[in-house]
């Protein structure tokens, strides 16, 4: 009876592990951790090598098409209807028209934007769409460097071969929910994948991503008076900006000092550099989101809507996809100047 009992508690625990690492997203050892501040603050980041390995190979760029030189005749005058790219040549413009298909509709072609009977015909809603994300990739690569860099973006940092990215967002109805006093939850103890499974508010987007105005609603709730009053810093505005900044933390495959020293997380002098990326990155998303998406809302088919009407928007997790650079890093913007805005440079 004795055997038998050690028998099945040995099993028990197998299979008691078996799950936690199967289903509670644990990860075998070894894991490569990394100091990345001052000692004695856990400023490290922790990495599971074949995990990482993985995002590696799944965040690899594509070859780039092959480069054409500056200079022959403008793209405007070969082609009808041209109306953003209205600086390249013609060479240049097919390139990126190339680049594009392979990028966000490989399987569909050009007849996913297109009319293939007319090509300067606007009757397929995606061209539309299209205009205006090409300024939206030269408006990010020429006034957010703060943010990206001289990386830049392309259409395949968020697209990936894909029409729509895979890691967009629509603002979230919430959970069925009872009417009267009982309905007011401040969205918080309905455990969502956006916040980690946690009890945390489940749609930290709308009001922290999704604000045209980039300043509105600061991610600020470090209060430094006892018992504050002010709404930005009350529990339900803190527990969505901790919602939000799991969203950063998974969507970047880090830890939350990669950005934040521990001892104080509000201190920016004991934060690392990477704070201030992180802090244009909010604004970032917001101006793209407000000014460059929504304005689409009119034009996408309803099957393109969340349940609230709204179309699909960006997050950190778009770009990202689980490294703490897209494409970990790669300069794809570097192959595409066309794609820089501003003025392409003329021809020697």
């Amino acid at each position: 009876m004795k055997l038998a009992l050690q028998i099945l508690g040995v099993v028990v625990a197998v299979l008691l592990t078996g799950a936690m690492f199967g289903t509670a997203g644990w990860t075998r050892p070894p894991v490569r951790s990394e100091q990345t501040g001052f000692r004695g603050t856990g400023m490290v980041q922790v990495q599971n090598p074949r995990t990482l390995a993985v995002k590696l190979e799944e965040n690899a760029a594509p070859a780039p098409q092959d480069p054409v030189p500056p200079g022959g005749e403008p793209a405007t005058q070969a082609y009808q209807n041209v109306k953003v790219l209205t600086d390249l040549s013609t060479d240049q413009f097919n390139r990126v028209m190339a680049s594009i298909t392979e990028w966000v509709a490989p399987e569909q072609g050009c007849a996913y934007c297109h009319n293939v009977e007319n090509m300067a015909d606007d009757s397929v809603y995606a061209k539309t769409v299209a205009r205006s994300m090409l300024r939206m990739v030269r408006h990010i690569n020429a006034d957010w460097q703060n943010h990206v860099g001289q990386t830049g973006v392309t259409c395949y940092t968020c697209h990936r071969g894909n029409p729509v990215p895979k890691a967009v967002w629509h603002d979230n109805p919430g959970p069925p929910h009872a009417l009267g006093f009982a309905a007011r939850d401040g969205g918080q103890n309905h455990p969502a994948p956006e916040a980690g499974l946690t009890s945390l508010n489940y749609d930290p987007y709308k009001d922290l991503l999704g604000n045209k105005d980039i300043d509105q609603n600061a991610v600020r709730v470090a209060a430094r008076t006892a018992l504050p009053t002010s709404p930005s810093k009350s529990l339900q505005t803190t527990e969505k900006t901790y919602a939000l900044m799991i969203h950063m933390a998974e969507g970047l495959g880090v830890n939350c000092t990669y950005c934040h020293n521990s001892r104080a997380f509000s201190s920016w002098e004991e934060s690392t550099p990477k704070r201030v990326t992180a802090w244009h990155g909010i604004r970032m998303v917001r101006d793209i989101n407000g000014n460059f998406i929504e304005p689409l809302t009119p034009v996408l088919p309803e099957a393109r809507l969340g349940p609230e009407g709204d179309p699909p928007k960006a997050n950190c997790t778009t770009c990202h996809q689980g490294l703490a650079k897209p494409l970990n890093g790669a300069q794809m913007l570097k192959d595409y100047p066309e794609l820089a805005g501003g003025p392409m440079p003329k021809a020697p």
